[in-house]
């Protein structure tokens, strides 16, 4: 009897599917439906009959302070992660101490560059760098100098509280009609936390 062939009769297990972060293309699409003569979106102009359906992973932040975000909108959705309400609070709570910095420079990036950003996120309770959430950071029009940003997370699967930490970062710089393209900040070389490779694209 050879190995082959007992490797024929072992049961076949399906390769592992890519997560489905369900939510964040409508929540994008609105967006950019919003942006009116190639203009950031206007606060005024949000309806939330325009997010049906997902108005659970959305969230309305705040600048506060230097890449410090507080969240004055949030969807049920981030209040059963956390197990409380996060409205009031900020971002970056739910985020290891390690990952606060790098969210803070995406922040900074989402708001003064502008861009959207697409962060990938894991969980601090789960080893290997396992996907569990994408976050979309989309900036809308100062108001009265306030700097405001739309967000949308979506979990790959149901999870109980953990902290999130940032696998991987993607930002794309944004042309503003009537101003000249201000360019991405240059990538940051790849950070290692313990087993985790954070890597930071600016394309």
């Amino acid at each position: 009897m050879t190995l082959s062939f007992l490797d024929r009769l072992r049961p076949r297990r399906d390769p592992p599917r890519n997560p489905v972060f369900e939510g964040l293309a409508q929540v994008r699409a609105y967006w950019e439906g919003l942006r009116e003569g190639g203009q950031l979106p206007q606060r005024a102009a949000l309806d939330p009959r325009g997010l049906g359906g997902v108005l659970d992973r959305v969230f309305l932040g705040e600048r506060v302070g230097r890449g410090l975000v507080q969240l004055r909108i949030a969807g049920s959705g981030l209040a059963d992660f956390a197990g409380l309400d996060v409205r009031g609070l900020p971002l970056s709570c739910l985020f290891t101490p390690e990952s606060r910095a790098i969210l803070a420079q995406s922040m900074e990036n989402v708001f003064d560059t502008p861009a959207v950003a697409e962060i990938d996120l894991g969980s601090d309770r789960l080893g290997g760098g396992a996907l569990l959430a994408r976050l979309l950071l989309m900036p809308l029009s100062d108001q009265g100098g306030q700097k405001l940003v739309l967000g949308a997370i979506s979990f790959a699967t149901a999870t109980r509280a953990c902290k999130l930490q940032i696998l991987a970062r993607r930002e794309e710089t944004l042309v503003i009609s009537g101003t000249a393209a201000v360019p991405a900040p240059a990538p940051q070389p790849i950070r290692r936390l313990g087993h985790l490779a954070l890597v930071h694209s600016a394309d």
